[in-house]
């Protein structure tokens, strides 16, 4: 289908939580098109819905080119003591910083077919999957700094270009 424009920090489709997919129509499939051609751009290890400005639960990976989607995703678990990792968003543009994150995630969901996926692993995978889910929530990487971190990036955030 096509790549689709990155909402920025400051969006409200950003904040706000994303609905449920209740039935898998050609718009669902277009939506995860659009997801993969937008994730496959290089740099890129997630995409989801609302970065692109549609609030239901999907998103898309790119990690170590092994490139996919999941539906109505779920963060089931989380295990390993939290540690900063640095992170940087797509709709946070030039913003690099520490966000504290588990260093294993596991997510189950759905494939267009309706069939359960399971996606589990460490280290990028699992910042992903906790950084896209938390996306579906409303929440922004900005949300997982320490104090003093997040003071940092919203003064970088007001004096960025985009803004």
């Amino acid at each position: 289908m096509s790549v689709r424009d990155i909402r920025l920090f400051g969006d409200p489709v950003l904040r706000s939580v994303c609905a449920p997919i209740v039935e898998i129509d050609d718009g669902v499939r277009a939506l995860v098109r659009d997801l993969l051609d937008t994730v496959e751009l290089p740099g890129r290890a997630g995409v989801a819905a609302n970065q692109i400005g549609v609030g239901v639960r999907a998103f898309s990976y790119n990690i170590d080119g092994d490139v996919g989607y999941i539906l109505n995703p779920q963060l089931v678990e989380v295990s390993g003591d939290p540690v900063p990792m640095g992170e940087g968003c797509l709709s946070v543009p030039g913003l690099w910083h520490d966000a504290i994150r588990h260093p294993h995630a596991k997510v189950i969901g759905m494939d267009l077919d309706g069939n359960q996926i399971v996606l589990e692993g460490d280290g990028l995978l699992a910042q992903a999957l906790q950084h896209e889910t938390d996306h579906l929530e409303g929440r922004l990487f900005l949300d997982r700094l320490s104090p003093e971190d997040r003071r940092t990036a919203m003064r970088e955030v007001r004096e960025s270009a985009w803004f």
